[in-house]
């Protein structure tokens, strides 16, 4: 890896730090404070509750969140290969409070009222902002015929099912065989399932020796880090790896353990399957899912606020945009639009040229990964994020000193976030 490209990333999180420049005058300090409700407190919701405290000054944030605490996806993997615990990626909403004096509610949202920008929670409790940011994350299509979605764990929200999909590679027989599905794009995480198959695939040199991992790929071919991936299926694990493209799950049966897919019927001892995604149930029930065929939400990105409802804006995983649906283009997501209401609040106009930077390790080995880096910067004329030519690009192979890396941009991120 070269020496720019670890510099680069270093500054990545820093990527929408010339954002939030819009203080307010002096002269607001007598006026109301404006207040904003988030909805959801993974990586975008965080994020955007912190830096709309730190940038706004006259600015109550009230996080609504339905877990006490948020456990990251991003390294979830390794807990399957037993490097990692559940427990090492959770992470508090303490410092967000304590710090930043973001109010932070443990309930669940029943209802949003874009008309009247209120919000009903399960507790009874109805709340009314200025603005309102959903950032609730993925959902999943249900799958027909899978009634027990822990027969068939997609561990891809990390949590219990993580913990089980582990603890049934560990009980697989030594010649058994594993099912790794990836569904059509757009889905989190381009990479994930393809480094999620290279370590699992290692995992299974050293553990299981004579099993085997099909890989069933509803795309045409890799989506993202082709080089890599390839020379890592077809070279490297080629001897565990079986890798079937376009083929798309049908039905799943759990008692056969079986899948029917539209290349034909497959059977796995152990059966990783990740659905077909789209956005929370809370943002179509609100009637924002107006994008990629119905699955997930139109946004301006210059703010991020709905294309569908004025004053409610839509970050992270849930919105449709050019970018990858990602922790990290998250965090990137929710310091625009953060930055976005303070201008509004401030009565100025929002950024013309907002700029996200991405940066992603994706394991080959139990010991090495390859990076992935994208800069995207706001086309006026399409009025999307396209991709910088010169700053996107990716590791030319794998390396122990890439996976050394991969901690250290991983606590930075989860510090930008949490802390």
């Amino acid at each position: 890896m070269n020496t720019t490209s670890i510099k680069r990333r270093q500054l990545l999180l820093a990527g929408a730090g010339t954002l939030g420049m819009a203080a307010w005058p002096a002269a607001n300090a007598a006026k109301p404070r404006k207040q904003v409700i988030v909805i959801g407190g993974g990586m975008a919701g965080a994020t955007l509750a912190k830096y709309l405290r730190l940038w706004g000054d006259r600015i109550n944030v009230t996080l609504i969140e339905r877990a006490p605490r948020y456990t990251s996806c991003i390294m979830s993997s390794l807990v399957l290969t037993g490097q990692r615990q559940i427990a090492d990626l959770r992470y508090s909403y303490a410092q967000l409070k304590k710090v930043y004096g973001v109010n932070v509610v443990t309930d669940d949202v029943l209802a949003v009222d874009p008309a009247t920008l209120s919000v009903q929670l399960a507790s009874g409790t109805t709340l009314f902002a200025d603005r309102i940011v959903f950032a609730p994350g993925i959902d999943f299509d249900p799958v027909p015929g899978l009634t027990n979605p822990d027969a068939m764990p997609h561990a891809w929200k990390a949590g219990p099912q993580t913990t089980l999909l582990r603890q049934q590679l560990q009980a697989m027989a030594p010649n058994g065989v594993a099912v790794l599905t990836i569904p059509k794009v757009p889905y989190r995480c381009p990479p994930g399932p393809y480094e999620r198959a290279c370590l699992l695939a290692d995992w299974l040199k050293k553990n299981k020796p004579q099993a085997k991992l099909l890989v069933l790929d509803a795309n045409p071919d890799f989506v993202t880090e082709k080089d890599n991936f390839s020379q890592a299926f077809f070279g490297l694990h080629a001897d565990v790896i079986e890798y079937r493209t376009q083929t798309e799950v049908l039905s799943a049966d759990a008692a056969t353990m079986t899948l029917q897919t539209t290349t034909g019927s497959v059977h796995g001892d152990v059966i990783n399957l990740i659905p077909r995604q789209r956005c929370a149930p809370i943002v179509s029930q609100t009637g924002l899912a107006n994008a990629t065929e119905g699955r997930f939400a139109g946004v301006d990105v210059l703010s991020y606020e709905s294309t569908v409802a004025a004053g409610i804006h839509v970050i992270g995983d849930s919105s449709a945009t050019t970018q990858p649906k990602a922790g990290h283009i998250a965090n990137q997501e929710a310091k625009v639009c953060a930055d976005a209401i303070v201008r509004s609040f401030g009565g100025y106009a929002v950024d013309p040229a907002p700029v996200t930077n991405s940066a992603c390790f994706s394991t080959i080995t139990m010991k090495e990964a390859s990076w992935l880096e994208a800069v995207f910067q706001y086309d006026p004329a399409t009025r999307v994020m396209v991709p910088v030519a010169n700053a996107t690009g990716a590791s030319v192979g794998w390396s122990g000193n890439n996976f050394d890396q991969m901690e250290t941009w991983f606590k930075a991120l989860m510090a930008d976030t949490f802390a």
